[in-house]
C-alpha cells in the first residue's frame, strides 16, 4: 500500500498544483482529494492492526495519516468553500512533525533521500500555513512547488519502487542530486517572488504619490 499511496498522493498533489495555478476548478479537485484522503486514513489503520506492532513500524505507518488528513482537509475546504485558516494551522502542525520525520530518517535509518524528501514536504506544508493561516498571496508560487514535488517526491519514486529499483545505489544517488536541484529551483523562485513583490510595492507607491 505504501507505494500505491505515494502514487495516488502524487496524482492529488499534481491536481492541487493546477488548482493553485487557477487552471483547475477547486470543487472538482476537492472531490479527488477526498477520495485519496479516505484511502490514506482507512488503510493505515488496517496496516497498523496487522503489523508486528514494533514502534518503528507504527512510526512509519503513522506518517501516512499526515497525508490522508491533509487531503481530507483540502477536499472538505474546497468542496464546502470554507476559509483556509483551519487547513493553514493544521499544515503548520504537520510541518513541525515532518521535521521530526526528516531527522529520524537520517539519524535512525541513515536514509538521506528519505530525509531530503521529508524536508521538501515540510516546506510545502509550511507554505500552506503561510497561505491559509496568514493569508499570503503566494498561490502561484505554491503551485510551482507542489507541481515539482508531485513528480519528484511522490509519483516517480512510487513508480520506481513498484518496478523494484528504488533502493538501488544508482537511483539513490541520482535522486539525491535531483532533490538538491529542486531546492535550488525553489530558492530561485523565492528570489523571483520577492523581487516581483518589491516591484509591485514600488509601483503602488508611485501611483499613490501621483
Amino acid at each position: 500500500m505504501g507505494d500505491v499511496g505515494l502514487f495516488l498522493s502524487g496524482a492529488a498533489l499534481f491536481l492541487n498544483s493546477f488548482m493553485l495555478f487557477g487552471k483547475a476548478e477547486g470543487k472538482s479537485v476537492g472531490y479527488f482529494n477526498l477520495f485519496v484522503g479516505v484511502l490514506q486514513v482507512v488503510i493505515p489503520f488496517y496496516l497498523i492492526v496487522i503489523s508486528d506492532q514494533q514502534h518503528w513500524t507504527i512510526f512509519n505507518l503513522a506518517s501516512i495519516f499526515l497525508f490522508g488528513l491533509t487531503y481530507l482537509f483540502v477536499g472538505i475546504t474546497n468542496v464546502k468553500g470554507l476559509h483556509g485558516s483551519g487547513l493553514g494551522y493544521y499544515s503548520l502542525w504537520v510541518s513541525i512533525i515532518a521535521v521530526m520525520y526528516a531527522v529520524v530518517s537520517y539519524m535512525q535509518f541513515h536514509d538521506l533521500v528519505s530525509s531530503l524528501t521529508w524536508v521538501e514536504w515540510t516546506y510545502l506544508w509550511f507554505l500552506f500555513f503561510l497561505s491559509g493561516a496568514l493569508n499570503k498571496k503566494i498561490d502561484n508560487y505554491i503551485g510551482k512547488v507542489a507541481f515539482v514535488q508531485s513528480w519528484l517526491t511522490l509519483t516517480f519514486p512510487a513508480l520506481l519502487s513498484l518496478a523494484g529499483v528504488w533502493k538501488t545505489q544508482a537511483v539513490s544517488q541520482a535522486w539525491t542530486y535531483l532533490l538538491i536541484a529542486s531546492f535550488v529551483y525553489f530558492i530561485g523562485c523565492t528570489i523571483q517572488l520577492i523581487l516581483s513583490s518589491q516591484k509591485k510595492e514600488k509601483r503602488l507607491e508611485v501611483q499613490a504619490a501621483s
